[in-house]
This record gives C-alpha cells, sequence and structure tokens, in this order.
C-alpha cells in the first residue's frame, strides 16, 4: 500500500487511518485485538485515538481506547508497524481539560503509561483552548518534542482563522507547528471544511485526517428509514442528522457508482474523500472483521472523472 507525507512531519500514513473511538465501546479488548492485526496485516499503519476514548459510556472514565490499544501494542510486539496518534484537551474529569502547558505535560505522560510505548508518533489538540496562548501551548508541544515523547503534533477541531493563527505563532516564535488537521469532513458535511479550511490547509502544506468519513454510518446506505434508528447504538442521532431529501439524494448517488464500480456505497464514500487532494487519510472504524474488509477495498478504488462530479452535484449544499 503507498503511504502519503502527513504535512511536513516526516510521518508516512496509509490512506486511511482506523479510528479507535470503537475501542473498550462497541468493541471489546479481544475484537480490538483481531481488528488491529488484520488492519496491519491489509497494509494500513495509521491508528487515532483520543485520551477521552469511551469517556462517553456509562460507567468509563477515559483512556479505555489508548488501555486497549497499549495492551496490543505490549503483546504483539508490532510499535514500530504503527503511525500511532492521540489526543489532550478534551475533559477528563477533576478539571483535567485543555492546553495549558501543565496539563498538557501531565496528560502526555497519562497516554504514554496506558498505550506502554515511550512516544507518540502524533499528538493532537482536541479542541481549541482560547484561554490558553497559542504560544504557550506550542511551547509545550516543543518540550514533548525535545523530550522525545512525541514526534509531531496536530489540531482537531478547529477553525480556519485560529489554525492559521497558530500555524503564525508557530514561525514567528520557531516552535513547532500543527502538521495536521483533523476536522469533520464526509459527502454530507462539505460545507465548513470546504469554504475555509481546505484552501488554508492545501496553501501551508498541513495533513488533514477526516473525521466522521462515514457520517456516523449514515453513508453506508444502512439507514434509509426512521426505523433504521434501531440498528446501533447512534442510530437515533445518525437518522435525525442526515436522514432527510438531501441525504437521501446522497445515498441514491452512492447506490448508482456503486453498482457501477461493483462496489458499496461506503467503498464509494471514502474513495471520493481519498480522491481529494486536500485530504491525506479519512478516519473510519471498524467493529467487525468483515467491515475491516470493507475499508480495505475502499482505500483502492478508484473513481472517474464523471463519477465524482455525480457525487459532488449530489451532494451539494444548496
Amino acid at each position: 500500500m503507498q503511504l502519503k507525507p502527513l504535512g511536513r512531519s516526516g510521518l508516512q500514513v496509509s490512506p486511511l487511518a482506523f479510528g479507535g473511538n470503537v475501542f473498550g465501546w462497541t468493541v471489546d479488548e479481544a475484537m480490538s485485538f483481531r481488528l488491529l492485526d488484520a488492519w496491519l496485516d491489509a497494509g494500513f499503519n495509521f491508528v487515532d485515538t483520543a485520551d477521552v476514548y469511551s469517556a462517553w459510556v456509562p460507567g468509563h472514565v477515559g483512556g479505555e481506547s489508548e488501555t486497549i490499544i497499549g495492551k496490543w501494542l505490549r503483546q504483539s510486539g508490532k510499535r514500530d508497524r504503527v503511525v500511532l496518534a492521540t489526543k489532550v484537551g478534551k475533559p477528563m474529569g477533576e478539571g483535567r481539560k485543555g492546553l495549558r502547558p501543565a496539563y498538557i505535560k501531565e496528560a502526555v505522560d497519562a497516554s504514554l503509561r496506558r498505550l506502554q510505548t515511550d512516544h507518540i508518533d502524533l499528538y493532537q489538540s482536541h479542541d481549541d483552548d482560547t484561554d490558553t496562548p497559542l504560544e504557550e501551548s506550542l511551547g509545550a508541544f516543543a518540550d514533548l518534542i525535545r523530550a522525545g515523547k512525541v514526534r509531531a503534533i496536530g489540531a482537531s477541531n478547529y477553525t480556519a482563522p485560529r489554525l492559521a493563527e497558530a500555524l503564525d505563532v508557530a514561525e514567528r516564535a520557531g516552535l513547532p507547528r500543527y502538521e495536521s488537521l483533523q476536522p469533520l469532513y464526509n459527502l454530507y458535511d462539505r460545507k465548513v471544511y470546504e469554504e475555509a479550511l481546505e484552501p488554508l490547509c492545501l496553501e501551508r502544506g498541513v495533513g488533514v485526517i477526516n473525521f466522521y468519513a462515514l457520517a456516523a454510518g449514515f453513508l453506508t446506505g444502512k439507514y434509509r428509514t426512521a426505523e433504521d434508528a434501531s440498528k446501533s447504538q447512534r442510530g437515533a442521532n445518525t437518522t435525525a442528522k442526515y436522514l432527510n431529501p438531501r441525504g437521501l439524494r446522497i445515498l441514491d448517488a452512492l447506490d448508482a457508482a456503486a453498482q457501477a464500480h461493483g462496489a458499496t456505497p461506503a467503498q464509494v464514500a471514502i474513495a471520493w474523500q481519498i480522491a481529494r487532494p486536500s485530504i491525506t487519510a479519512p478516519i473510519a472504524s471498524a467493529t467487525s472483521l468483515d467491515q475491516l474488509a470493507e475499508l480495505e477495498k475502499a482505500a483502492t478504488l478508484k473513481l472517474d472523472a464523471e463519477t465524482i462530479a455525480r457525487l459532488d452535484a449530489a451532494s451539494a449544499e444548496t
């Protein structure tokens, strides 16, 4: 599988990243291990998680996903085959949140312990922290890079003005810059990214690893009626947001493209993103080996210009 450069970080990543939010939530430890092994066996190397995964589950406190990945890394001995990404900044309870230097340094050590590794390849600011000066946060990340705990840094959920400001601050102060952006982006959620973030990332050479590549499962075609909301734990939220005339128009276009290319709607939806020059690696999750095999095929599916144009038209926001 051909790897792609992630911004100017020097990291080389597969064209898809595995979203680790499912580990310890909808996937137990044993299946998580099998999925991670299969991911590497299929030629992928990129795994994305966060310290807060999966604090939203009753009885969880955060760190569950990192803990499972850490156990797998220790038992498998495959750390050198993985580009490992995690995040800091979301609330972890007891005032632990944000991007204050002291907290960043506390949080990275906690993540390293859970991940059972001595370094994180891509350490991302999970949310912007407007209460902490950018130079202070970037300075803390610089200390982590000098200490060998982190190789590169990225941003998640930043607006275009704030990402541009962060890049400018880094350049002026001689500090590490955000080499990647993790925005919401898929065939349905296009407007915010394409209008402001995409031009900035292309201009400044920032890699893009977008989340919700399948729109919380909607773009698989799994949810076509209100009754389909019962098909998963997140089905009600998915149908509430995406099941509307525009969403159904997108599904129709995906169905047609899938039939023409001998693929599935999910594979086409991901291939459409991979074909976009600004995208480095969409993030997608799998909860079974069959779903993972579908992701593998999506990474090699090449869409022709006519198909991409039809998908663009069907998903255009009017």
